[in-house]
């Protein structure tokens, strides 16, 4: 019997490297292999790449080539932005903002440093999962000396007001060092940095078809930050370790190659996007769309919703037996389901919030995927719903 190909719709998490991504890093681990901290002439062939790769970025980004530091991931950045500019203020005040939505690279450091003496402060979000801007001027006081909004909402696509939160925030308290998570934003919004006016900006390579295990830190010219890990001269002095070049080098390829390809790649994300919005709750009955309804507001590529009478586990192990990836924000943790903490936070019912999907969509997905999926999804749900004892039409109720 032939298996359909499998399709990839978690684009968000990971995506697969591109082949020439792949060419570019290829000298790095084969030639051009040496320590770029040394000055041997092995050595500066990879200091070459690595400054090249740190220019090819920094103008993409709007900033100077120094402004960069690279880090392991995305994960790293956040903590090193958060711990390091909690501790090198530490002096001006001892409070953080944050959003109740953040990734939890963001959250469990905000947590940790609660345990450590600081006070946090998570705004609340609505419905679509914004955050007040009133209520983060109110937040913010003489002693907050860090402020961490991401761009991007990995889980429901919505696209937080960077820009104004910043204004906002400098208006109230000058001092306060503004940080925003842009893993999720990179290649499909524009992240010149003076634009969002942010002092810090987190970026995952992984998320934009470069490679694994590196990120970077944009940091504004005169931020304090402490170093969160020591132990040598690199990025000058902000973050020891020996750069990871071929890493770098990918990373700073796929993100030129993400802006250069931007316009058509996020036409390609938009129609398959928009394709989902008005088909896929046509398919499934008692699906509930996440995230802003108007489409300006949400990200091109993360299409989410919940689907009532299932849990979003189950669904994702139907669809993966079915020849498709895909995620929920539901997470298995000792055997029982735990609902998506932005879901909760923007007011779902936990009993809808178990049945969230996440469909993230990237440029190797097509009109043949979408049509496979919308095959494939109404016989998942509605297997899972007969077993379900709670599922309204074993009572004879109709359909929405």
């Amino acid at each position: 019997m032939h298996m359909p190909e499998r399709i990839y719709f978690d684009h968000a998490a990971t995506t697969p490297l591109d082949p020439r991504v792949v060419e570019a890093m290829l000298p790095y681990l084969t030639e051009n292999w040496g320590n770029p901290s040394s000055i041997y002439a092995e050595a500066q062939e990879a200091r070459r790449g690595l400054d090249g790769a740190r220019k090819t970025m920094a103008d993409l980004l709007g900033c100077r080539p120094q402004d960069l530091i690279f880090t392991s991931c995305a994960t790293e950045s956040d903590n090193l932005a958060l711990r390091g500019a909690a501790y090198a203020n530490r002096k001006r005040g001892n409070h953080i903002v944050t959003t109740a939505i953040e990734h939890h690279a963001v959250l469990h450091t905000a947590e940790r440093l609660e345990q450590e003496g600081f006070r946090v402060t998570y705004l609340p979000v609505d419905s679509e999962g914004f955050i007040d801007i009133e209520e983060l001027e109110q937040a913010v006081t003489p002693e907050t000396t860090v402020v961490s909004i991401m761009h991007i909402n990995n889980e429901v696509g919505t696209i937080e007001p960077i820009a104004e939160a910043a204004r906002a925030v400098k208006a109230r308290n000058p001092h306060t060092v503004f940080h925003t998570d842009a893993v999720q934003a990179v290649g499909t919004l524009d992240v010149n940095v003076d634009a969002l006016g942010v002092d810090l900006l987190t970026i995952g390579a992984h998320k934009f078809y470069g490679p694994k295990g590196v990120g970077a830190l944009y940091v504004r010219p005169r931020t304090p930050l402490q170093p969160q890990q020591l132990g040598g001269s690199q990025e000058k002095e902000r973050r020891a370790g020996t750069e990871n070049v071929v890493g770098i080098v990918g990373m700073a390829t796929a993100m030129r190659l993400a802006y250069e390809e931007f316009d058509s790649r996020n036409r390609l994300y938009r129609h398959l996007h928009d394709r989902l919005i008005a088909e896929l709750p046509e398919a499934v009955p008692y699906t509930q769309i996440t995230g802003p309804r108007d489409p300006a507001k949400r990200v091109s590529h993360i299409y989410s919703c919940c689907l009532g009478y299932v849990e979003g586990e189950a669904v994702l192990l139907g669809l993966d037996l079915a020849g498709i990836a895909a995620s929920s924000g539901s997470a298995c943790t000792s055997g029982s389901l735990e609902p998506s903490h932005v879901l909760t936070a923007m007011g779902l019912p936990l009993e809808m919030a178990r049945g969230s999907l996440r469909l993230s969509l990237g440029w190797d997905n097509g009109e043949a995927d979408i049509d496979r999926l919308l095959e494939v999804l109404p016989q998942v749900v509605s297997r899972l719903r007969s077993l379900s004892p709670t599922w309204p039409e074993r009572s004879g109720a109709a359909s929405p």
